[in-house]
């Protein structure tokens, strides 16, 4: 019997080797997700503040606590264990989910551009201006609108995440998903936060109690953020269709190969490589949205 525990114990420590060995790779390998879901996160970071602009104030910072809470249990409790099945059971089954959620990104950036280019139905509008609404009833409808956004952002970064680790052991595995869900979703909802309280910033640094220097800072930032915003909803939407795009691009053997020739052929301007790879990607997106808001026309009028 003894030597039995002995045997076991052994067993434990060797896996607790191997599994330390394994934990050690961990930075290594979030560092190179980091790096690969650089747009998703310029997307997030870019488009969530336009769903707490126009709300109370006073609310902003508790509205971004409740999407980025939202999108941690997203990653954490839905999409990262469902990367994990997936891989190990179905590992054909995540390119085509990819793909959808990426063209309803599509569809969504397409929507917001059309809403920005087209003249407004005066009918409509009379109808809008007739429905009520609480400021209670709009900030769930904000969350809503942000969370279900992030939710197909997120699944593309779990996604890479778990391509980036599939051959490493489970310890890994698991470790890098969760490391990667904490620091994006800290990252992105922190830096989002910082941008909608700029103005607040802004005005306490231009109070009296202050130097010149500060003060004038201080106005500076105020009277810049409101043009950063309305710069950072086009950057948002410009985004949503280029990784929306460039998720569909992928799964799709013959785009994704021209756009990999598209960047080798400007492989000599790096910069201008990747501009033109996001241009093209962005028009595509542009492209698939119209015709996904044309099929959803024809239903909505079967209806």
């Amino acid at each position: 019997m003894a030597t039995g525990l002995l045997a076991l114990l052994d067993d434990v420590a060797a896996l607790v080797k191997v599994s330390a060995a394994s934990l050690d790779d961990v930075p290594t390998q979030v560092a190179k997700t980091t790096g690969k879901v650089s747009g998703i996160v310029i997307d997030d970071t870019a488009v969530t503040p336009k769903y707490v602009v126009g709300l109370d104030p006073s609310r902003e910072l508790a509205i971004i606590y409740k999407i980025a809470k939202k999108s941690l249990v997203n990653k954490l409790i839905f999409l990262a264990p469902a990367a994990l099945l997936l891989g190990n059971f179905l590992p054909w089954a995540i390119t085509p989910l990819l793909m959808l959620g990426g063209a309803y990104l599509c569809f969504e950036g397409y929507e917001k551009v059309h809403s920005m280019f087209s003249p407004h139905d005066d009918h409509e509008e009379q109808e809008d201006a007739l429905k009520v609404i609480t400021p209670e009833e709009l900030e769930k409808e904000r969350v809503t609108g942000a969370v279900r956004t992030d939710f197909i952002l997120s699944a593309e970064i779990v996604a890479i995440a778990y391509a980036t680790v599939a051959d490493k052991p489970p310890v890994t595995q698991v470790a890098v998903l969760v490391a990667v869900a904490v620091f994006i979703t800290a990252a992105v909802y922190g830096f989002v936060g910082l941008i909608v309280k700029a103005d607040d910033i802004g005005l306490h640094l231009a109070k009296e109690k202050h130097s010149p220097g500060v003060r004038g800072f201080g106005r500076g930032i105020v009277k810049f953020m409101p043009r950063f915003l309305k710069i950072l909803s086009y950057v948002g939407t410009a985004a949503m269709l280029w990784v929306g795009a460039e998720i569909v691009a992928h799964g799709i053997p013959f785009i994704h190969h021209q756009l990999e020739a598209l960047e080798h052929a400007l492989a000599g301007v790096p910069a201008l490589a990747w501009l033109a790879k996001v241009i093209a990607c962005a028009l595509g997106g542009l492209v698939l949205g119209g015709i996904i808001d044309k099929i959803v026309g024809l239903f909505r009028k079967k209806k």
